[in-house]
């Protein structure tokens, strides 16, 4: 089949998908061999010197149009009222290779094949009537998920595809099956009944809820994004999307900030964006250069970091951060290598040995994961972990949960040919990073391999701001020196660790209300990423550019267009006014801003292990933050403000307490077993005491004993 379709030769299937195995039960790829008395499926043929292949000979029309009779006489006729109308497999090929006519005659008054609906979780609505059994969705979840949760019972007519015992499918890649499915069994229950296919407009955009720069198309219509489906993008993320980027669309419509607003006392005021630009510039021309802070969130693209930076800069102003901490090296921000992947993600797939060290990349980063995983069963790799225990969907070999236990990876992955290094970014803040990070490059100079240090970041704008010139560690600046007046473009963790005082002024410039908008003095409302797009760096260090999809709502503006117009009421001169000529600007900070899709290789990364001087503490644990499914779903302020993630963070904790509750069950049944057995022994013993070890006599107390 995979010969043939790069001849550009159409043949139709169902079963048969590029990324997972070959089942070949829909038998709707036959072909016709020469030398072949009947049919073969194309999927599962190997090709062979001196073939010759037919894909449109009588013999094969006919086949195929037996195969698609046989298929559609157990489907209903659900196409008005079914999601996947419009984008069905299996109503294009009934088209063009099945009969315009219909032989089905119901002569034993049965009816069609009737199934149970299912709900696989509170996100997949499960229409089994509609299941052509192609077993898709069951060969994800086992290869690519890792769960062995779907599978089948009976055969032919009798088929169902299932669970076989109630189950819930929890996965942080579980939406995927939605978009393998050929047809209507598998729905999205957020998206169930809100529009049709031929109604939605598209727009490509890039996944913000995590760093991996998963290609996405938005699907819109009047004025509101309704769903979100994978890109094919083979460097990347192949053709999935990760649950969060997939169902935390619902998030843009929630407590957003759709006026300028100031506070007065203990409550918002709306006002007009000429006097909230006047009231900003004047709180930034009160304060000396020195005591303004800028701090850029998780979701902030390029273009306004490098608007604010510039207004900022020009205003005599160099205090530009992002909360995030970051200072093992004394490189800081300026390698690139130091921040981001030295490999790409495309290569893991080829790794025989992976060391985790306090990430996990299955909840921080699904769609690396999704690489690890395949390594782990194409490859054969062996998967290392210094951290806590954490919910892999994999098999790892822990080797310690200390700082202390690094030496212990330097005998594994000698013997490797191409070995990868993890680090979670959360572990490089403080004093800890140095001293996990010289142990790590000390050891990959006696490897000797290239590419071998990895960071697993985990906000969308990392890569971005510190290519910016946005320098690292919010938080610890802060504490140092308290500013005048605080700028803060989306950034609302930060306050959760910190208060600003009084003569503290915040000016908040973002699109959704949070712990950022109650410490505000002024709120200038932003756009979200589906209303303004722009460039974001992923942890490869790729430059990937997001297309707006729809309009701000309400006098919500694009966030580098407020601080273009706060520099011409600070009498600030931008040379740049429209997005072409701020694409100029920034080819001039970096050329790899202007250098779109293209992964480019990373130098002076031996440098960076010159640089770092140990100054942390020799024995410390290493802390993971998502280290289960139920921190997973609401594991940031964009995916808490969401009622689907906030629902399926419900059921990710029902479900562990129901492991919970089987475990000690089953703790529970081996100690009665382990009890039972104690008191057996004792009967024995003590009848083995009076009868004095007679062998005669061992006869007659076996039999009571039974």
């Amino acid at each position: 089949m995979q010969a043939i379709r790069r001849e550009n030769v159409t043949i139709p299937s169902f079963c048969f998908h590029e990324r997972l195995s070959i089942a070949g039960n829909c038998r709707m790829c036959l072909i016709e061999i020469e030398g072949v008395m009947k049919p073969q499926v194309a999927c599962a043929v190997p090709v062979m010197k001196g073939m010759k292949i037919r894909t449109n000979s009588p013999m094969v029309c006919k086949a195929q149009e037996g195969v698609l009779e046989f298929i559609l006489l157990d489907h209903p006729l659900d196409c008005p009222i079914c999601d996947q109308g419009g984008e069905c497999d299996l109503q294009d090929l009934s088209v063009r290779y099945g009969n315009d006519r219909s032989r089905f005659t119901d002569m034993h008054f049965e009816g069609k094949r009737a199934v149970e609906s299912k709900t696989l979780s509170p996100l997949i609505r499960a229409t089994m009537n509609r299941c052509i059994h192609c077993t898709r969705c069951i060969r994800f979840a086992s290869q690519v998920c890792g769960l062995e949760i779907l599978g089948t019972t009976g055969r032919g007519h009798d088929m169902l595809v299932g669970t076989f015992v109630p189950k819930v499918f929890l996965s942080e890649l579980s939406g995927n099956i939605v978009d393998l499915c050929p047809v209507g069994a598998l729905t999205n229950i957020p998206y169930r009944f809100k529009a049709r296919s031929w109604e939605l407009k598209k727009a490509n955009s890039i996944d913000v809820t995590d760093a991996t720069g998963t290609n996405i198309i938005l699907n819109y219509r009047f004025d509101r994004v309704l769903r979100v489906l994978p890109r094919e993008h083979d460097e990347i993320n192949q053709e999935y999307v990760s649950d969060k980027g997939r169902w935390a669309i619902d998030s843009l419509e929630m407590q957003r900030l759709v006026t300028p607003m100031r506070k007065l006392i203990d409550c918002c005021c709306p006002i007009e964006w000429d006097a909230a630009l006047e009231q900003a510039c004047e709180m930034v021309r009160q304060a000396t250069p020195g005591s303004v802070m800028a701090i850029a969130g998780p979701y902030t693209n390029v273009e306004t970091l490098v608007t604010c930076k510039d207004v900022l800069n020009m205003f005599g102003c160099e205090n530009t951060y992002i909360e995030r901490s970051m200072s093992y090296s004394g490189s800081g921000a300026d390698i690139r290598a130091s921040y981001c992947f030295t490999a790409r993600m495309k290569d893991i797939a080829q790794a025989d040995k992976i060391l985790l060290v306090g990430t996990n990349p299955r909840f921080e980063a699904p769609i690396l994961n999704m690489w690890i995983r395949q390594a782990y069963r194409t490859n054969e790799a062996d998967i290392y972990v210094i951290g806590p225990e954490c919910h892999y969907n994999y098999h790892v070999t822990y080797l310690g949960d200390n700082i202390s236990d690094l030496s212990k990876g330097e005998p594994v992955l000698s013997a490797a040919s191409n070995p990868f290094i993890f680090v979670g970014i959360s572990q490089l803040e403080g004093e800890v990073g140095s001293e996990i990070m010289a142990a790590l490059y000390k050891m990959a100079k006696k490897i000797r391999k290239k590419n071998l240090i990895n960071i697993v970041t985990r906000e969308a704008s990392f890569g971005g701001a510190l290519e910016a010139g946005w320098k690292p560690g919010a938080l610890d600046e802060l504490k140092k020196n308290c500013p005048k007046v605080l700028i803060s473009l989306g950034a609302d963790r930060i306050f959760y660790d910190w208060e600003p005082p009084s003569c503290c002024k915040v000016i908040y410039v973002g699109f959704q209300g949070d712990k950022g908008s109650e410490f505000a003095t002024l709120i200038l409302p932003g756009s979200a990423y589906s209303e303004a797009g722009g460039l974001y760096l992923n942890m490869e260090g790729r430059s990937q550019f997001a297309y707006p999809a729809v309009t701000p709502p309400g006098k919500a503006r694009h966030d580098w267009k407020i601080f273009r117009a706060l520099a011409e009421y600070l009498n600030l001169c931008l040379y740049y006014s429209d997005h072409d000529s701020l694409c100029t600007r920034m080819a001039q900070i970096s050329p790899n801003f202007t250098c779109l899709g293209v992964n480019q290789p990373k130098i002076f990364g031996s440098f960076v292990g010159d640089l770092i001087e140990p100054s942390g503490p020799e024995s410390k644990e290493l802390v993971v933050h998502m280290a289960t499914m139920k921190e997973y779903y609401c594991s940031d302020i964009f995916t808490y403000n969401s009622p689907t993630m906030v629902k399926m963070q419900k059921a990710a904790v029902l479900l562990n307490n129901l492991e919970n509750l089987s475990a000690a069950e089953k703790d529970v049944a081996s100690c009665r077993k382990e009890l039972r057995a104690a008191r057996v022994n004792d009967i024995v013993k003590k009848g083995l005491a009076e009868l004095k070890y007679e062998p005669k006599a061992l006869t007659s107390l076996n039999v009571a004993m039974k």
